[in-house]
């Protein structure tokens, strides 16, 4: 698939989507879980879409249960600790698979042939839609190679 703006997706509230909303952003697309001890990540998610939305940046979550059961939850579930927790106001989808046979068509397009490795791993997809960086689940959102490289995916016009 050539673009990930024609993914079919679900928002965390059931309606059916796709990724064109976002054409011409910058997104960082995460893989979340709430019962992970990265889940404090939220935090520094929540900061970045805050400060870099009106620049452009979209932080986007996809629940998913894929390591250790760490996201057990129904997406209503999700949603409400999200929001209770941690302020989540980026866009939340349901939840998905990140890995197996089972992976969602996104995160084949996102990852290609290489395993997602754990819950909260980043992907930096720049305004024209390609994958401009990849960074580890441990690598913190207000790291400043994450914000570096988003702050560089925004400047491209």
């Amino acid at each position: 698939m050539a673009s990930p703006f024609d993914i079919p997706l679900k928002r965390i509230d059931g309606s059916e989507t796709t990724l064109a909303d976002y054409a011409g952003k910058v997104l960082l697309i995460v893989n979340v879980a709430s019962k992970c001890g990265l889940t404090p990540q939220y935090d520094g998610l929540e900061a970045l879409y805050a400060k870099y939305k009106d620049s452009g940046l979209v932080v986007i979550g996809f629940p998913a249960n894929d390591f250790a059961g760490q996201e057990p939850g129904s997406n209503k579930e999700i949603a409400e600790f999200c929001r209770a927790t941690y302020g989540v106001d980026f866009p939340m989808f349901a939840k998905i698979s990140v890995k197996g046979d089972d992976r969602h068509p996104l995160y084949d397009w996102l990852a290609g042939d290489e395993d997602i490795s754990w819950n909260f791993e980043k992907f930096l997809i720049g305004r024209d839609g390609a994958v401009a960086a990849r960074f580890s689940p441990k690598t913190v959102p207000e790291d400043p190679e994450v914000v570096g490289a988003i702050k560089a995916a925004l400047a491209d016009a």
